[in-house]
């Protein structure tokens, strides 16, 4: 009986290591084929990244971006000095506080999102079309759940 759980043991253990084998491949043909998508638009991944948020949510500090965006504070002054170089942001001191610097987005890096950002969004969607919609939603459930409880966060 002993020996029976054993296996079982081995057997998830393997399950597991398999998961992981098939959940990283995947990640990187779809990121692979999502940056050659941004960067027929002449971005890279993080500028494309800081576009996008300042797109969706506006004026952001720029103290603030990289945690927003999952990049090290490091490369977040280096990614807006590039994208200011391009005239597709500005900074913008904070009114009320003055150790507090704004990222915008300028008239031409609106008009650029508002072109591109439909296009972005239909490339994901043919990207991810090896799933339905119904697929996607409990695919989105399952990885949450996992990634919630690989961080501590449930038993």
């Amino acid at each position: 009986m002993a020996e029976k759980n054993q296996e079982q043991t081995a057997e998830a253990k393997d399950i597991s290591l398999k998961l992981w084998v098939v959940l990283t491949r995947a990640e990187q043909s779809i990121r692979k084929r999502i940056e050659e998508n941004i960067k027929s638009y002449g971005l890279n991944l993080t500028e494309f990244g800081v576009l996008e948020l300042l797109y969706h949510k506006g004026d952001q500090p720029i103290q603030k971006i990289g945690s927003k965006i999952l990049i090290a504070s490091s490369s977040t002054t280096y990614v807006i000095d590039q994208l200011e170089k391009k005239k597709l942001l500005k900074r913008k001191p904070c009114p009320t506080d003055r150790r507090v610097t704004f990222a915008a987005l300028t008239d031409d890096g609106t008009d650029l999102m508002k072109n591109i950002f439909p296009q972005h969004r239909n490339a994901v969607d043919q990207i991810l079309g090896g799933l339905n919609p119904s697929e996607k939603f409990e695919m989105i459930e399952q990885l949450k759940k996992l990634g919630l409880f690989a961080a501590g966060q449930v038993d």
